[in-house]
């Protein structure tokens, strides 16, 4: 292979791998840029860098500014932010976590729930999909940014129909957000539930009707409708913010869903008996409705940050000046938590380190974490301090 003349003379004509990570490792005392190693950290956002989605913790700060070649070291430490949050596009979050923590945040660096969904959009480009979540049509707006291009909200159906769900009034600001359709030809292929939804009973009712062929479905027989996809983006039961005592997520409105399509797809049944010609799904299960649910700790949003971060250090000026090097080179991907449910499951299953933070859902006081992180640390500056001690000292 060829050598760079300047590492050839300080090493000989037979370098190795590790004499050249080692000289990489070497540079930046000198004024140059700062070398990148390879080393990856995954810091979840919720009680890792920010509490309550809005307070940044006191350690963030002193975390990224490590990162950034503040070590000892003087290494440039590649990272992502995932989390389960999710409700905006990934540009509008990373402009206000970067005026948080007052870090250069890019959109290459941050996957949320929904963000994986960018990888299967070519499925359903033209099909119509039902988004739930967030606030008015802000993730009609995601949605269509990420490819997809006939999107509706609960609140267009809403519009259309009001008795769908007479017990909520559209406000002035909702009615500006919807779009005129006639849902009664809209056959929908997929449900996305995108993020937490503000209203759990419009949205299970919608959801309910959709499924069954009760909106968009009533020229068709049950034998030729073909089953609507469901994708939950989130499955985190509860999630830590300002108030004192873990909240509800998108987790929690996945099993109220389930409980209420079970206990309706009962009441149809019945239904159905006394009047056959009525709308109906049929059931192999009797229970509750098949799901695809992404999320950490789900392989698929792993094996999507992973890619995500080979693709960040792959563009690194030395990973291109070494890049016929690179394959051989063996990546360290650290998650950094506060939620063992998610994040540390999730990191254990993918073959990831983990370390467990204690600013967030986990409390010491209650006894070991249901997942066994590689370490457990105060916070996320105590957390990035140890990985990168294990890592090169």
């Amino acid at each position: 292979m060829l050598i760079p003349r300047h590492i050839g003379s300080k090493y000989g004509n037979r370098v190795t791998v590790k004499q050249i990570a080692r000289y990489m490792n070497g540079l930046g005392n000198n004024g140059t840029a700062k070398p990148h190693s390879r080393l990856a950290f995954a810091f979840d956002i919720d009680g890792v860098l920010l509490r309550g989605g809005t307070n940044p913790l006191p350690a963030a700060k002193e975390a990224l500014s490590i990162l950034d070649g503040n070590n000892k070291l003087g290494l440039y430490l590649c990272f992502t932010a995932l989390t389960n949050g999710g409700g905006a596009s990934e540009e509008e979050r990373c402009r206000k976590l970067s005026s948080q923590l007052g870090v250069q945040i890019r959109p290459d660096q941050f996957i949320q729930a929904h963000t994986v969904l960018k990888s299967i959009v070519h499925n359903y480009v033209n099909v119509p999909v039902l988004v739930l979540g967030g606030k008015g049509d802000t993730l009609r707006k995601v949605a269509e940014g990420y490819g997809f291009q006939k999107v509706y909200t609960t609140l267009d159906i809403l519009a259309w129909n009001p008795s769908i769900w007479p017990f909520h009034s559209l406000t002035e600001e909702e009615r500006a957000s919807v779009r005129p359709v006639d849902f009664s030809n809209i056959q929908f292929g997929a449900i996305f539930v995108f993020h937490d939804p503000r209203n759990w009973a419009l949205d299970t009712q919608v959801m309910c009707d959709v499924i069954q062929g009760i909106i968009g479905g009533s020229h068709e027989t049950n034998h030729t409708r073909k089953p609507v996809d469901l994708v939950f983006c989130n499955p985190d039961l509860i999630w830590q913010s300002d108030f004192k005592a873990p909240r509800m997520g998108q987790g929690a409105f996945r099993v109220a869903f389930q409980a209420v399509f079970q206990a309706s797809l009962s009441f149809t049944a019945k239904s159905h008996r006394e009047q056959p010609d009525a709308p109906f799904l049929q059931s192999l299960t009797g229970s509750t409705y098949p799901y695809i649910q992404l999320g950490k700790p789900t392989e698929a949003t792993y094996n999507f940050a992973e890619m995500m971060l080979k693709h960040r250090l792959e563009g690194t000026w030395w990973a291109v000046r070494i890049s016929h090097l690179f394959l051989h080179v063996t990546l360290n991907f650290i998650v950094t938590a506060d939620n063992p449910e998610s994040d540390i499951a999730g990191a254990n299953a993918a073959g990831w380190k983990s370390i467990l933070v204690h600013t967030g859902v986990y409390d010491p006081h209650r006894g070991p974490p249901s997942h066994q992180p590689t370490h457990q640390a105060e916070d996320v500056a105590e957390a990035v301090r140890w990985a990168i001690e294990q890592e090169f000292c």
